[in-house]
């Protein structure tokens, strides 16, 4: 499915909710570049450290989230970014993530649910809206699966489900290169 990728942290370090003091900050720079670095085993042990220390500090909590879920452990990522929707509402990232997550599960409706939380939350997060999208265009492959095999006359429902399968096999066109830019 083409929902958009675990949310990077850039998008966090620019949110206010996430200032921190100087010496906080450090540490932080210091637990993200150990992910960056590749080193995502000793970025969580590390962050655990921290967290026990600064348990409230959501940039420690999302780092921790996303590095597992690109280890697969999808369980532990979705109790993560969880609590995060829990203690910081406001903050939509988590909530993105979240339903990332339950759509690798197939988890469709629960998606729908924690998207629709993020744009009430926060109505111009872009990405949450087209992950969205995505998610209703799922949803909606399965009930047009369901009446084509409740139905075998029905010709409309296959057709249906084949245009909805047709726009996740899309690939886009590539970008365009910026005048004067190396082709």
């Amino acid at each position: 499915m083409p929902m958009q990728r675990i949310a990077t942290l850039a998008a966090l370090l620019l949110c206010g909710a996430f200032r921190l003091a100087p010496a906080l900050a450090d540490e932080y720079r210091d637990l993200y570049q150990l992910y960056q670095q590749g080193e995502p085993a000793q970025a969580l042990a590390r962050i655990d450290t921290y967290l026990l220390q600064q348990p409230r500090d959501a940039r420690a909590r999302f780092l921790k989230g996303v590095i597992l879920a690109e280890q697969k452990r999808r369980d532990e990522a979705i109790a993560v970014f969880t609590e995060l929707t829990q203690d910081f509402p406001e903050l939509p990232e988590p909530y993105n993530n979240l339903s990332v997550l339950y759509a690798a599960q197939g988890n469709y409706e629960r998606a729908r649910e924690v998207l629709e939380m993020a744009v009430r939350n926060y109505p111009d997060y872009a990405t949450a809206h087209e992950n969205l999208g995505d998610v209703y265009a799922m949803l909606a492959s399965q009930a047009y699966d369901k009446a084509a095999q409740a139905d075998p006359k029905n010709t409309t429902a296959p057709v249906k489900l084949r245009m909805v399968r047709e726009l996740f096999s899309v690939k886009p066109p590539p970008a365009e290169a910026a005048p004067g830019a190396a082709r």
